[in-house]
């Protein structure tokens, strides 16, 4: 009876994986030969272990990412991309999250950065970085459906929320004064307070034709390019077409 009354607690305090330990040990007997402290310790890690898990789930999936099965290992370091392999490794430690900078994820269509940059996130998300992935066009509708419902202070506030913050499909068409004028404010509040992966068609030159002023691109590029890691994938081939995906 104390047993099972043990087991009830333990399942009403949310310990569910714990409680599944200690039945577990009730019902084999190799674990009596054990001491008390060993068995105990086996249970809570279990507890540990499986809350551990259920959080990086979590994290994967608010993450959001477009290819969530993305990771480092899986990289194509195929001659003709030119990728730096050792730059990358060295960026899967995640150092440059903790240290709050950038990275600008820069190739033609179809030449990868959207799986790189999630493979970027998904190495953050193993180590439990908070990480949000989003298009522009998304992010930039968010912006203004916040600012019509007069939320938009609390939504720029969710977004400077996440350790890393990965923007896909960055300044791929020109954007009008109030666009700029929001992006300014995403990028600003995450100014040395969090890291943003942008991954863009275009190289900085061409994004200050896309921010509707020069005074805005100043201000947007002043705040991106100084403290950002640059990846320049030079493929001429879409790698689309290489892994037969969408042919």
């Amino acid at each position: 009876m104390l047993n099972t009354a043990t087991v009830t607690k333990l399942q009403e305090m949310h310990l569910s994986a714990m409680a599944g330990a200690f039945q577990n040990q009730l019902k084999d007997p190799a674990f009596q030969t054990m001491s008390f402290e060993d068995r105990f310790g086996l249970i809570v890690d279990q507890e540990w272990s499986t809350r551990k898990s259920n959080h990086l789930k979590k994290l994967m999936k608010s993450a959001g990412f477009s290819v969530p099965s993305a990771c480092m290992e899986n990289i194509q370091y195929v001659l003709e991309r030119n990728l730096n392999k050792e730059q990358l490794m060295a960026l899967a430690t995640n150092n440059y999250v903790r240290d709050k900078h950038n990275i600008l994820l820069l190739d033609p269509t179809g030449g990868g950065k959207t799986y790189i940059g999630c493979a970027l996130g998904v190495a953050a998300v193993r180590e439990f970085f908070r990480v949000k992935y989003i298009r522009l066009p998304e992010l930039l509708t968010e912006l203004a459906i916040a600012r019509a419902s007069n939320t938009f202070p609390k939504t720029i506030q969710q977004y400077q929320k996440p350790a890393l913050l990965i923007i896909d499909e960055w300044l791929l068409y020109p954007l009008n004064e109030t666009e700029a004028r929001d992006l300014l404010e995403i990028i600003e509040a995450r100014y040395h307070r969090a890291s943003t992966i942008f991954c863009s068609q275009y190289d900085v030159p061409g994004w200050r034709d896309k921010l509707a002023s020069p005074l805005i691109a100043d201000a947007v590029c002043d705040r991106i390019v100084h403290d950002s890691y640059r990846i320049v994938i030079d493929s001429t081939e879409s790698m689309r077409k290489r892994n037969g995906i969408g042919a």
